[in-house]
């Protein structure tokens, strides 16, 4: 660590959830992410504002807890300013505004969130992004210092704290913006990544982590791994699995779902659009590609874990496949590790909102991590 001044503050870990109550959200498809057939471009599944404010004002009606509004440059729409939009077209849903660390003049960024926190009523949650800033790419071991001394900062203006700050990346001396959160204080952090160096900036610094599909045990694995890191740091984190879902009323129906999905897809068409991502070249990715290798004929590499999205998508790449009862179980095994957050997805993205809803969404206690945005 480069930081150079201790004016910054620590890191809050009060508040969250009973430990029966899972967080469930959704994901909101800005990153042209949306597909009746994976790999198969639909114009009218292309990521839009008429069409990514429908899914997310379709989860909020439906009753998810929080939406993922993720990032891509290439990729889709700015996750910020739909985030300012769609702010004021939901009720109780939470925004889980997906922001790059690098990206923006810290103090402007601290003045965006708060603006948007207040536009949603205090609904804000923020996904730290680490990825490289389009055009100009950064070793991991850097790119993370400079994470790290992004969400110390930031932390510091959105809790209204004035900053002296002389790191490595930033230099900043400056007062917060008069514009605050509607809770005064910094919205939770929620983080994912899983090299050496995520892991200790999580630890470090992150209120929620995120980890991508796994099976049960490799799950498990992890929420030891980082409750051993955070307790280094004298830290306890809240963790969330990042997965998508085909749920239907029996288990062949979902099989045949999942099945459908890949029936026209080309082998080369899945591997441009893995490539597309600016993530390709993270462990994160690389365990999704293990899990896959790893799998079945079927793509099945546990009970109800299906691989097969990771043959057309970057990222998490794996779906919780299965009826009604067989999702809730999976949910619950997970929940049992230690997950008390979900951030699920399904093709299409709006229909499978519905399915989930209609189908578990009832049976699983749910609420959000966080209430409104203190940590």
């Amino acid at each position: 660590m480069t930081e150079q001044s201790d004016h910054v503050g620590d890191v809050g870990t009060s508040g969250g959830s009973p430990d029966n109550k899972a967080e469930i959200s959704w994901f909101g498809a800005l990153c042209d992410d949306d597909y009746e057939f994976l790999g198969v471009p639909n114009p009218d599944l292309q990521s839009s504002w008429a069409h990514c404010s429908n899914i997310v004002t379709t989860a909020d009606k439906l009753g998810y807890d929080n939406v993922l509004l993720p990032s891509g440059y290439q990729l889709g729409m700015d996750s910020t300013s739909f985030a300012a939009a769609v702010a004021t077209h939901t009720e109780q849903i939470q925004l889980l505004l997906a922001v790059r660390m690098g990206e923006m003049w810290l103090p402007q960024l601290a003045r965006q969130l708060a603006t948007i926190d207040q536009m949603a009523n205090g609904r804000l949650t923020i996904n730290i992004i680490s990825s490289d800033i389009p055009g100009a790419p950064l070793e991991s071991e850097p790119r993370y210092q400079r994470t790290r001394e992004w969400m110390k900062v930031l932390r510091s203006l959105l809790d209204g704290r004035s900053i002296d700050f002389q790191g490595q990346f930033v230099q900043l001396k400056v007062d917060p913006p008069r514009m605050r959160t509607v809770s005064g204080k910094c919205p939770p952090f929620y983080f994912g990544g899983f090299s050496p160096a995520a892991k200790d900036t999580a630890a470090q610094h992150a209120d929620v982590f995120l980890t991508w599909p796994d099976t049960v045990a490799g799950v498990a694995d992890t929420v030891a791994d980082m409750r051993e890191r955070a307790d280094a740091y004298g830290r306890e984190l809240k963790y969330g699995l990042r997965a998508h879902v085909i749920v239907r009323e029996t288990e062949a129906e979902a099989r045949a779902a999942a099945d459908r999905l890949l029936s026209k897809l080309d082998a080369d068409d899945g591997e441009k659009i893995r490539q597309k991502s600016l993530d390709t070249a993270s462990a994160g990715v690389a365990r999704q590609n293990e899990l896959r290798d790893a799998a079945e004929d079927d793509g099945f590499v546990e009970e109800n874990l299906w691989t097969g999205i990771g043959r057309a998508r970057s990222g998490a790449g794996a779906a919780i496949v299965g009826d009604p009862d067989q999702v809730l179980a999976k949910l619950r095994a997970y929940q049992d590790v230690g997950i008390g957050a979900f951030i699920l997805s399904g093709y299409t993205h709006a229909a499978e909102a519905d399915l989930f809803a209609k189908y578990v969404l009832p049976n699983i206690e749910h609420g959000p991590l966080y209430e409104g945005s203190s940590t």
